[in-house]
């Protein structure tokens, strides 16, 4: 497996696991809020888990950024000014960055194992 992608996946796996931990805490802050959608984790960092799990991560993903979007546009928003909140946003633009990161090496890598 490419080293850039064991190190994106380190991290991504970090950064989930801590989106993880925002997410309980932004539900205890805001219980009358639906939580923020769960992101599954891969089962292994292998080749194979990114190739069968790995779309079903970024749908995830993609869910929990909509709802994030969704969160930061309300106006007047309590949830704008909590620090929790705040947080969870930061860590879904981490997210977000690392998996289209990941996505960007699997494409290149893909590209020149086809060669």
């Amino acid at each position: 497996m490419d080293v850039r992608l064991v190190q994106l996946l380190g991290s991504f796996i970090t950064a989930r696991s801590e989106y993880a931990l925002l997410r309980l805490e932004c539900a205890m802050h805001a219980p009358e809020l639906a939580a923020a959608p769960v992101i599954g984790r891969l089962s292994d960092a292998s080749e194979r888990a990114l190739q069968v799990e790995w779309p079903e991560i970024e749908r995830q993903l993609e869910s929990a950024v909509r709802y994030g979007k969704l969160l930061a546009g309300k106006k007047r928003s309590i949830y704008r000014e909590d620090p929790a909140f705040n947080a969870l946003q930061r860590s879904l633009r981490e997210l977000d960055q690392y998996a289209r990161a990941i996505r960007w090496v699997l494409t290149v890598t893909e590209s020149e194992d086809s060669r």
